[in-house]
């Protein structure tokens, strides 16, 4: 064996990169002790303090203690973020001292061979998602695409948008800059995949994945241009493709953008086979898939990747059961407004129906199952009486056994369930605009969308 390569195989081959290494065998591509300073937190996060890359304020870990008095010096909410971890296994976001110390429990032995890195939560930012293929330390070719949901759902689980649709050019010229300093920081041959959190004007990294991410397939698609091949090519010796150049997929081109239509990619679950399950979403990967579809604008895409998805369907009689934690009540006001305008009908937990009441919506209250009181909302699941169930809850939920119990019976029952407060956003509004006659989910190919693109 010549060389082997180890970045299209997933978190496993990187893992062994290293051991290879020392047992003789060459990597193709990046170097190992590369791909290590990547994958260990406590390396990484030292490289970007060294090349001038924002991040979250950081610290490496060698006792609770130390993460205590991180936690107590910079605020909750605190991420717990392992090395060499696949899908974000063990890592977790903490609210406060007793969950900080059941996630490090989680998270393993904290030790010198197995660093843990503990960094500052940034609420309410924009995720985003970037896949490039870089040749000795540069860039060749790129997609940034953004995450409808905000931070704290892993990207794997995360509904993706590109070209991204609610980050301003100054922010995305962030973006390419940082891209650029982690390439060369890490002096990348081959593909890498990174996650950034924008806010207020800043970008700042969550980490970096020396290898093919899960999402390289939809960017290869939407920007009309195969990564992989790239990426192999360069790996092996055989130099940039000519038609990288050709498609203008740089960090300064533009092909990396698509004008005449946008590409939705959508996560799908597996929630129904696996008993028990909690489906919900976290920092910590739950999907099984994705399905990918495009249309003219964000809407049209989000709506036929949402249908695409397993279980989604056009709700038949407009009922619709919500359950919305206090603190994001406020956050969803215009969605339910939009869904009453619509002729849907509401039916709502105790306090959330409370709510509605305050704002003049119509909605009728389901008990809760151990109330023994009628009607209740296991009995309307179960009897398909609500076509879809938006249940946004967090860590200042009361009931999180009881809203446990009806994410399970909507799963079990085939009720469509969404538990994130942007994507319903984004429902409604595709709703908003599908009732009302200005949404079209017109059928075309890829290459239809290509040739539009090209004739512009």
């Amino acid at each position: 064996c010549d060389q082997a390569i180890v970045s299209v195989g997933g978190q496993i081959p990187n893992n062994l990169a290293l051991p290879l290494w020392e047992n003789g065998v060459n990597i193709a591509g990046t170097t190992p002790q590369m791909i290590d300073n990547a994958e260990d937190r406590d390396k990484f996060s030292s490289m970007c303090d060294k090349n001038g890359i924002d991040q979250p304020l950081w610290r490496r870990l060698t006792s609770q203690e130390d993460a205590f008095d991180f936690a107590d010096e910079v605020g909750y909410p605190i991420v717990v973020r392992p090395s060499y971890v696949l899908s974000g296994a063990a890592m977790n976001v903490a609210y406060t001292p007793s969950e900080l110390s059941r996630n490090l429990r989680v998270a393993g032995e904290i030790s010198n061979k197995f660093p843990v890195v503990i960094s500052k939560f940034i609420e309410g930012g924009r995720e985003i998602d970037v896949d490039a293929v870089a040749d000795n330390g540069k860039v060749v070719l790129h997609a940034i695409s953004e995450h409808v949901e905000n931070a704290g759902v892993h990207s794997g689980d995360a509904t993706l948008m590109l070209p991204p649709q609610g980050i301003d050019d100054e922010t995305l010229a962030k973006c390419r800059e940082t891209v650029a300093k982690v390439a060369s920081g890490l002096n990348i041959t081959g593909p890498f995949n990174m996650q950034l959190i924008a806010k207020d004007g800043e970008v700042k990294i969550i980490e970096t994945n020396v290898r093919a991410s899960r999402s390289f397939p939809f960017s290869s698609k939407t920007v009309g241009g195969d990564f992989i091949e790239a990426a192999t090519s360069i790996m092996v010796g055989d130099g940039v493709p000519a038609w990288v150049a050709e498609k203008d997929l740089g960090l300064d081109g533009k092909g990396a953008y698509p004008e005449t239509y946008v590409g939705v990619k959508a996560p799908m679950f597996s929630f129904k086979r696996l008993l028990g399950a909690d489906p919900t979403l976290g920092v910590e990967m739950a999907s099984t898939g994705e399905v990918a579809c495009y249309g003219k604008n964000f809407h049209e895409s989000f709506l036929k990747a949402m249908l695409a998805t397993t279980g989604f369907q056009m709700p038949k009689n407009k009922a619709v059961l919500v359950s919305i934690q206090e603190r994001l009540r406020g956050d969803f006001k215009s969605s339910l407004e939009k869904l009453n305008e619509l002729g849907f009908t509401l039916y709502a937990t105790e306090e959330t129906a409370e709510y509605l009441k305050s704002l003049d919506i119509p909605v009728t209250l389901l008990h809760w199952e151990e109330s023994g009181i009628s009607p209740s909302i296991d009995q309307h699941l179960k009897e398909k009486k609500i076509d879809l169930v938006f249940m946004f809850a967090n860590n200042f939920s009361k009931r999180t056994e009881t809203n446990y119990t009806i994410r399970r019976v909507a799963v079990d029952f085939g009720v469509p369930l969404i538990t994130n407060l942007q994507v319903a956003s984004a429902l409604a509004d595709s709703f908003e605009l599908f009732y009302n006659g200005k949404l079209n989910l017109e059928v075309k190919t890829l290459p239809d969308y290509y040739a539009e693109e090209k004739q512009k």
